[in-house]
């Protein structure tokens, strides 16, 4: 786990490569095996590979999803707020679970924020993305991961680049 961790990297454009079905699969896997609060398992994903439907995903964000357009898969994080408190941390920890399995398999990937960010003035992410692909209003939108085989090399962060002042023992 810990040399995943040393080697993995947000991957920004991706390469036109296709992803095995079979990755696919280990990845909806890793994504169902990610705790929850309670054992609630509210959450739900949207596993995209089409083209055209990433493209739309892609434009929730006029302004910062550009991830997305080149991924081969997006993968839609989302939570119904009516079975748990806690569906941001619920979310999150799914979404980075799925990034850590996709690095596992050679895969890139990247978190695009949609928790908070507007698609136009009238309208949020969330709700474009709800409207777009069917999402019921109670499943909050949180993100989405692009996943791709890397368009380049990402390398890891060297130890030398941790900054060790953030950790504090005992009390800040």
């Amino acid at each position: 786990m810990i040399e995943l961790l040393r080697t993995r990297r947000s991957v920004r454009k991706f390469a036109e490569q296709t992803i095995e079905p079979e990755k696919i699969e280990l990845l909806k896997e890793a994504v169902l095996r990610a705790p929850t609060s309670k054992h609630s398992r509210a959450w739900d994903f949207i596993f995209i590979d089409q083209p055209e439907q990433i493209a739309v995903v892609a434009a929730c964000k006029p302004e910062g999803a550009g991830p997305i357009s080149t991924a081969r898969l997006a993968v839609v994080v989302t939570v119904d707020e009516l079975k748990t408190g806690a569906w941001i941390e619920d979310g999150s920890i799914a979404a980075a679970i799925l990034q850590i399995a996709a690095h596992s398999l050679g895969l890139g990937s990247c978190w695009v924020q949609v928790r908070g960010r507007e698609y136009s003035p009238e309208k949020s992410s969330e709700g474009y993305l709800q409207e777009a692909l069917g999402i019921p209003a109670t499943n909050r939108v949180l993100c989405v991961v692009a996943i791709g085989y890397p368009a380049r090399e990402y390398p890891g962060r060297s130890f030398d680049e941790l900054d060790f002042s953030k950790i504090h023992t005992n009390k800040f």
